[in-house]
């Protein structure tokens, strides 16, 4: 069983929400990287979100837009990546979801880009410049080898494309909280229990919930309605302000997660 459905499927036994942090490769190194996905399940992470850094990233914020030039300005490449992932797996036994733009896999080619992303040890991707009306080549040679396209639902998808989403959809479904980009929030968009309600209604396929959530209170409110929680900006802004004091980014990465898993699972 793919690592992805095998998790959601353990978590539903518990009744907890999976708790998701997302990681840019390469910021503000490889090794730092390699360091937190080694110790991201002992922290409390149920999966894991691997960014590869892209020089025009789609709907990512300031903070996740600088961790890519950060990474990039470092010399980081795509092959790079895959040997991170191929390393963290000797000791992560967490599924691992790259986010990668389609300009990345079309570059290498549909079939060898899965080809080595599973061999690395990817279990899905989630390609936020394919919508999934243009996947009909990628889902089925993805789901040939096992491997998860995790599609996306926002505020304003419409009903009929929330339909057509939940018919492909396979490991989640990556529900963005909010219309714009990545990037931490004050607070939550008041419809959002009503749209994973409505979207919980056309699937059984797990829903995660991204794109604000930044704090403990948030990750408790969404693990109430949701089946996954996805921080990254809070994450990135960590990391990114801990290697500019000098002091250990993995620590810092480490830490939240801790705290923001222990309040995903503390949902009533």
């Amino acid at each position: 069983m793919n690592r992805i459905d095998a998790r959601f499927k353990e978590l539903a036994q518990s009744g907890t929400a999976a708790f998701i942090p997302f990681l840019t490769a390469g910021d503000p190194d490889l090794e730092t990287t390699l360091r937190v996905l080694e110790g991201a399940a002992g922290a409390g992470a149920d999966l894991i979100e691997l960014g590869f850094p892209f020089s025009d990233p789609i709907a990512d914020g300031p903070t996740i837009q600088s961790s890519y030039q950060r990474a990039l300005s470092g010399g980081q490449n795509v092959g790079q990546v895959l040997e991170l992932v191929r390393t963290a797996r000797k000791t992560c036994p967490l599924p691992i979801v790259a986010m990668v733009s389609y300009s990345i896999v079309f570059k290498w080619g549909l079939e060898t880009f899965l080809d080595r992303a599973t061999e690395a040890g990817l279990d899905g991707a989630t390609v936020p410049d394919l919508p999934v009306e243009e996947a009909a080549e990628f889902l089925p040679i993805a789901q040939g080898r096992d491997f998860r396209l995790i599609c996306f639902v926002t505020p304003a998808t419409a009903k009929s494309r929330r339909a057509m989403v939940a018919q492909h959809a396979r490991g989640f479904i990556y529900y963005i909280s909010v219309r714009g980009i990545t990037g931490e929030r004050a607070g939550l968009p008041p419809d959002l229990v009503e749209n994973i309600r409505e979207l919980r209604s056309l699937t059984d396929v797990p829903i995660a919930v991204g794109f604000g959530v930044s704090t403990p209170e948030q990750a408790m409110a969404v693990g109430r309605s949701a089946d996954g929680v996805i921080v990254g900006s809070a994450i990135v802004k960590r990391m990114a302000a801990a290697a500019q004091q000098g002091a250990d980014a993995a620590e810092a990465a480490l830490s939240f997660i801790r705290e923001m898993s222990a309040a995903t699972k503390s949902a009533p």
